[in-house]
């Protein structure tokens, strides 16, 4: 009988109140996912958590931001017990996620460093009953004045397809900053003088950006404070040229059946004309792919000026193809498709040996698409030069070259239709007409005079 008295004590008393003991002093704080955009406190800034106790359940939340003796509580939120001791089966909380404006302005704090603190509590026993708590301080900074930008170059001509340079000061370090040529953004880069708050921006308007466009130097700090800088310029406005191409069964046979597009191949063989459809689609949905893909490798460029003077154009070339002509496609005599063409179009020998346009750092030797097998060169900070259709590429990726050094030779690979070399000029994701660059008058009016003047005020 004592046994079993002892028993029914033991399962009924003993057991139950060392679980309670056990789960009412358990010691694991709260869990609190915590997503602070940025340590700068910007005017649309928000904080989010995402609070987990699964053990007592939670019992308080406080955030509050501090500066200078001055508290701002932005959450306070208890939470009751709802039953006596948690003896008895309860509905606790167990998971809280908030989102947090922090209206600094609001709150009469000025700029300078401030604290978000954190603190969250749970229901267990530990602590004289305070529960487990978990507390941290954000460490954050109020900015909330725009910073300070000067344009040091005074005049910018540039036009339509072409090319330009701007060199201006920043006050503070961390911005983002550059020039805005209508929506497109040309990222400034330190490097080109001692002073690394002198930052120099080449931009480009593409071909179809004409009079009208807007320029401004931009910068934004890390608190999202952005400042707009008009700057004089002038656009000239130019037309660029027609050119009809007629498209032949023979070019088609040639250079469009063997063509690889990937998983379409079989799919043009079921079509009528299976050539010309496959041709179509070369012409538009492979070049608008292939153009992305080459404009995404300047916008990865080196802070170094390589290149000295006039870019040079293959020897003893004649022009084919200029640059931004407006090329209909004709087939039996009626209008099949349209292109822009981005490059200009240089003939000499066949295979003749193809050299860096100027000095610089090799960075794509690759087969693309239409292109064919390509190089591209870095020039600097975001200036590059492309050469296409190459039957051999004697050059490597990471090669550093110098002007007249050999890369290649002239071929008729991708879609070319007889052995020439498809030459492009780059600012950083905009192709440019080439012209420029090889005129020694407007390189000296433009880029280096430019340069010359503010090492001068340096």
């Amino acid at each position: 009988m004592k046994r079993f008295v002892f028993f029914v004590l033991f399962f009924v008393v003993f057991i139950p109140i060392v679980w309670v003991l056990v789960h009412k002093f358990e010691s694991k704080k709260p869990i609190v996912d915590i997503t602070i955009p940025s340590i700068y406190l910007k005017k649309s800034y928000e904080m989010s958590l995402n609070i987990t106790d699964r053990q007592t359940g939670l019992r308080k939340i406080m955030v509050s931001i501090m500066q200078q003796g001055k508290e701002k509580v932005l959450l306070d939120k208890q939470y009751a017990s709802s039953t006596f001791l948690g003896l008895f089966p309860e509905v606790k909380k167990t998971q809280e996620t908030f989102t947090i404006p922090v209206l600094f302005w609001k709150y009469g704090m000025t700029d300078g460093e401030a604290v978000i603190r954190i603190m969250v509590s749970d229901y267990s026993w530990r602590g004289w009953n305070k529960g487990n708590v978990f507390y941290v301080e954000k460490k954050v900074v109020i900015d909330s004045k725009p910073p300070k930008v000067r344009v040091l170059t005074k005049r910018h001509n540039v036009e339509r397809g072409g090319s330009g340079l701007v060199i201006y000061r920043v006050f503070e370090e961390n911005l983002k900053s550059g020039v805005k040529v209508g929506d497109n953004f040309f990222p400034g880069h330190a490097g080109l003088f001692e002073d690394k708050q002198i930052y120099a921006a080449f931009f480009a308007l593409s071909h179809m950006q004409g009079t009208g466009t807007q320029l401004s130097v931009i910068a934004e700090d890390m608190a999202g404070n952005i400042t707009k800088r008009g700057f004089y310029h002038y656009i000239r406005d130019k037309n660029f040229k027609t050119d009809v191409l007629n498209i032949s069964d023979r070019f088609l046979e040639q250079k469009v059946y063997d063509f690889d597009v990937d998983d379409k191949n079989g799919f043009f063989q079921e079509q009528e004309p299976s050539l010309l459809k496959k041709f179509l689609y070369i012409n538009g949905e492979v070049r608008k792919n292939n153009v992305e893909t080459i404009l995404k490798i300047p916008q990865v460029t080196q802070n170094e000026k390589y290149w000295d003077g006039m870019f040079s154009r293959l020897n003893g070339s004649a022009r084919r193809a200029g640059f931004a002509d407006r090329r209909t496609y004709k087939y039996k005599g009626n209008e099949i498709d349209r292109a822009v063409h981005l490059g200009v179009d240089l003939a000499s020998t066949s295979n003749a040996q193809v050299k860096a346009a100027n000095s610089g750092k090799v960075i794509l030797t690759k087969f693309i698409g239409i292109f064919g097998n390509t190089v591209m060169i870095d020039h600097g900070f975001g200036l590059c030069s492309l050469y296409a259709h190459l039957n051999h590429m004697s050059v490597n990726e990471g090669d550093m070259v110098k002007k007249g050094d050999d890369i290649g030779s002239t071929g008729l690979t991708g879609l070319a239709g007889g052995d020439h070399l498809h030459f492009s000029m780059i600012v950083h994701n905009v192709f440019v007409n080439p012209v420029e660059w090889w005129d020694d008058s407007w390189i000296k009016n433009n880029i280096t005079s430019k340069i010359d003047f503010v090492k001068q005020i340096d």
